[in-house]
């Protein structure tokens, strides 16, 4: 997985740019492995974005992180399943919440502080349809900073999904 932070415009003053760029980089990676990439600029995820992972069969890890749409949404943007093979989703901060504001409300990562049930529905949808889909590889990860405790989401996504 390529994780991206967020781009500025002193980095990237057009996404088309980035876009220009990650296509020559992942042109040049080695063939047969699973490859995806994490994307920090919400409004970069547009229809060319998406068929450039396409084309070189990489997927779109959705992501729920401050500055980025739900997993949900960007579950149904269109073109946004780059892979079928592979699905990857990383459930890390709730939109909108900055990562020092999480740490100081979830610690000491105990107990379940703030049920957020979108998030339990789009994994446990995740994990649905990884069960239907046989071949598929399915990487889904939570973090103790997106409801308190992790353990506790995960549990939760899997009896959703059952």
């Amino acid at each position: 997985m390529f994780e991206f932070s967020r781009f500025w415009p002193s980095d990237y003053e057009h996404g088309r740019d980035f876009l220009a760029d990650l296509d020559k980089f992942l042109g040049q990676l080695p063939k047969g492995w699973p490859y995806g990439v994490e994307m920090r600029n919400r409004n970069w995820l547009r229809p060319d974005y998406f068929e450039c992972l396409a084309r070189h069969q990489v997927r779109h890890v959705l992501n729920s992180w401050e500055a980025m749409p739900p997993v949900g949404e960007q579950l149904a943007m269109p073109g946004s399943q780059t892979n079928p093979a592979l699905v990857a989703a990383r459930f890390l901060l709730n939109p909108g919440r900055r990562y020092e504001e999480a740490v100081k409300t979830f610690q000491p990562y105990d107990k379940t502080k703030e049920v957020n049930s979108e998030v339990r529905k789009a994994g446990a949808a995740l994990i649905a349809d990884r069960v239907k889909a046989k071949g598929r590889k399915t990487v889904i990860y939570v973090n103790n900073r997106r409801e308190g405790n992790a353990l506790s989401t995960i549990e939760t996504m899997i009896d959703m999904a059952a």
